[in-house]
């Protein structure tokens, strides 16, 4: 157990955007998505962050936030900051692709500290929730020595239904598109390697099958079907603890001012807004939040349950859209 293990929240956009990061890579990028939880939640920063004249992020942080075991490995953190900095982030929805560079302007003031520069529109990405968030104790994925390990950590943590991706969109993501030809080689070195970690260590791991190959343009795209398993042997229990006693998370952060106005309207604590999260945010994501509780204003008054009465109305409207 390590009592400085925490549950961080990461945005699902971080999650499933394409990228391929080294495992020192992917450090400096935990410990981000731990600073900017930092920030919503009003705690002291461990290092300090500052606004450039357009917008940018200037960031300083200890040598030792970055490296694993108080070590003080200069060329490991200069490797990774290198490869960062000529990197670049690239994300897809149905809406928009964009491409944006991960870090500016690495620096490392040896003995003392690392300073690089953020574009706000990464910035952006680590706060962006309106797709969702996935939670996951920080240590436990620091502690993985395969990187794909930490994306599938990433991507099961929390999570209670199947997720299904084609092989294609799966290698697009860890950015593997020009390696493992063949389907059995990527499941031998990628998909099975993070299995076994996750298994070992993870409070969340997966099972998956094959699925029929769907044709496109005279082409087969094999899918792969994932499904999440608990393993709560693997929960650090100092961590369970403290999300039991105390969920901390800004609200702001995921509900905007409007959202949070009408859940007060009907009777909602913050308390009983975060016991409820999942099902907010997916009403939030699959139905028109606002409309659907206005509505349920005038129709509670009079139930001696009123915030019951509105948690089992989203979820038969989130189940009704299902069904549809």
């Amino acid at each position: 157990m390590n009592i400085n293990n925490k549950d961080v929240i990461q945005s699902y956009i971080m999650s499933t955007a394409k990228y391929d990061f080294s495992a020192d890579e992917k450090r400096i990028l935990l410990r981000l998505v731990e600073t900017w939880q930092y920030l919503l939640e009003g705690k002291e920063l461990k290092g300090k962050i500052d606004r450039d004249l357009f917008g940018g992020y200037i960031l300083e942080f200890p040598i030792s936030y970055f490296v694993p075991d108080n070590q003080t490995n200069y060329k490991r953190i200069k490797d990774a900051l290198r490869s960062l900095n000529d990197k670049k982030f690239e994300y897809e929805d149905s809406n928009l692709w964009e491409i944006i560079r991960i870090i500016e302007r690495p620096q490392i003031r040896k003995r003392e500290k690392v300073i690089f520069e953020l574009n706000e529109k990464i910035v952006e990405c680590f706060l962006n929730f309106t797709k969702g968030y996935r939670k996951f104790e920080l240590e436990t994925a620091l502690s993985f020595s395969s990187v794909y390990a930490v994306r599938f950590y990433e991507l099961m943590s929390g999570q209670t239904t199947p997720l299904t991706f084609t092989f294609t969109k799966l290698k697009e993501m860890f950015q593997l598109t020009d390696k493992y030809p063949r389907t059995p080689d990527f499941i031998k070195r990628v998909i099975e390697p993070a299995k076994r970690e996750l298994d070992e260590k993870s409070p969340f791991s997966f099972e998956y099958r094959y699925k029929e190959p769907d044709m496109k343009d005279g082409k087969k795209f094999y899918k792969i079907m994932f499904y999440p398993i608990a393993i709560p042997r693997n929960r650090d229990e100092h961590v369970e603890r403290k999300d039991l006693l105390s969920q901390k998370v800004n609200l702001s952060a995921f509900l905007d001012k409007v959202d949070r106005e009408y859940l007060a309207k009907l009777g909602f604590s913050d308390r009983q807004i975060k016991n409820n999260y999942d099902l907010i945010l997916s009403a939030k994501k699959e139905l028109d939040l606002v409309y659907e509780l206005s509505l349920l204003i005038g129709k509670v008054r009079g139930k001696k349950n009123p915030q019951g009465y509105v948690i089992s109305t989203l979820k038969g409207k989130l189940k009704d859209k299902k069904i549809k």
